[in-house]
């Protein structure tokens, strides 16, 4: 199992938050943000909920990961230092790969021309030690140009430092609003022409709601751009957070997160990621990348082995591709692949795995056993409460 995407330092953050009135976006950004304002002052309540985790994640099995962390002037470098110090302390068990990740914008306002002090922070980020890929959410700036500048400051970072590159993007349900994919692909596409691209750097979508209101002429023009040129790009489906965002207050209701079954039908393979955990942008779910299976079962409405296998790749091989982590590539083993495993105690399919995923668990890192999680099963008899008590 794999994490493609994962915020490490907002995680279990609700506790912390003002209580949601709402439960909409902009509410989740007002009360992280104050959340944050404590995380300069408290590194220790950081570590602390990015320690639990990853712990947590690698006892459902996960051996890799990339952890968003964030760099701006509210937080500095806190959360990185915090990433950084984590992936080392958690070494043997997951490999985790670090993200610096913009979530405030570039630009202060519409009128500016010239980035702010944040683009410097992402900078000077990058050239840490230990980070491995770069990475914003385009659509918190206050222009579409602007926008389309972060685009192009991250690949530009990425492409100097030799990191991959992760997106936030176009995270809306909007029909009139412009595709930034398109911008994206044109971009990566004239950067691998001009040798501004180094080979074996991934870039990730992750959200890409928009996408999921494409017509069948433009998945398959997005199919072509890619395979024609070899971009090396997935897209990342966050069903968690996507459904509880996505559509609210629209009629008819709406709910949008990329229906990971209907692109492989397309042709196009993807990932799916929990994204948040226990905060304001997602207040539910469990952190398990392997029970986004039943729950894609059920949102998009296929219960087939075929539907199920494509739903356990989504978790597995097609997350370590989209992060560019080493890795299986099939969920078959070959004799000299890496020996990472999750042991399903109480499943004997893939099927039942990814229906009904067992609790109880083994993870294998690098032919190790790492972690064990069990249930305790115990049940009152019928005939035993016939029993007079024993004093």
């Amino acid at each position: 199992l794999c994490h493609a995407h994962v915020h490490l330092d907002k995680c279990f953050l609700l506790d912390q938050c003002d209580d949601l009135v709402t439960g909409d976006f902009a509410e989740a950004l007002k009360v992280t943000a104050k959340a944050k304002r404590t995380f300069l002052s408290n590194p220790t309540d950081v570590h602390a909920r990015g320690r639990r985790l990853i712990t947590q994640s690698v006892e459902c099995g996960v051996t890799a990961m990339r952890a968003h962390v964030e760099v701006d002037e509210t937080v500095a470098m806190t959360c990185l230092d915090t990433g950084l110090r984590l992936k080392r302390e958690y070494s043997s068990v997951c490999d985790i790969q670090v993200a610096v990740f913009a979530q405030d914008p570039f630009f202060s306002n519409e009128e500016d021309s010239e980035p702010g002090v944040n683009l410097s922070l992402f900078r000077d980020a990058s050239l840490r030690d230990g980070v491995g890929a770069v990475g914003s959410a385009p659509y918190v700036e206050p222009s579409i140009p602007q926008a389309k500048c972060n685009i192009t400051y991250v690949l530009d970072i990425a492409h100097a430092r030799g990191l991959h590159a992760d997106f936030h993007l176009d995270y809306n349900l909007d029909p009139a609003s412009e595709p930034l994919i398109w911008f994206l692909l044109d971009e990566l596409r004239a950067r691998i022409a001009e040798g501004r691209w180094h080979a074996g750097m991934q870039v990730c979508v992750g959200h890409a709601t928009r996408l999921a209101l494409f017509s069948g002429d433009e998945w398959a023009r997005f199919r072509r751009e890619v395979e024609e040129h070899a971009l090396p790009i997935m897209l990342v489906g966050l069903p968690p957070s996507d459904l509880y965002m996505m559509g609210r207050g629209a009629q008819p209701a709406q709910r949008g997160t990329l229906n990971i079954l209907r692109l492989a039908e397309r042709g196009v393979r993807a990932a799916m990621a929990v994204n948040n955990v226990g905060n304001a942008f997602t207040p539910q779910g469990p952190l398990d990348p392997l029970a986004l299976c039943p729950l894609g079962v059920a949102v998009f409405q296929n219960g087939t082995k075929d539907a199920c296998q494509t739903l356990v790749e989504a978790v597995t091989v097609n997350a370590r591709t989209a992060i560019g982590v080493p890795g299986p590539r099939s969920l078959m083993p070959a004799i000299g692949g890496p020996a990472d495993f999750v042991l399903l105690h109480d499943n004997d399919s893939m099927y039942s795995a990814a229906l009904d995923p067992s609790y109880s668990r083994t993870t294998i890192k690098g032919g190790v056993v790492v972690a064990k999680r069990y249930t305790s099963r115990w049940l009152l008899h019928e005939e035993s409460t016939h029993r007079s008590p024993v004093i």
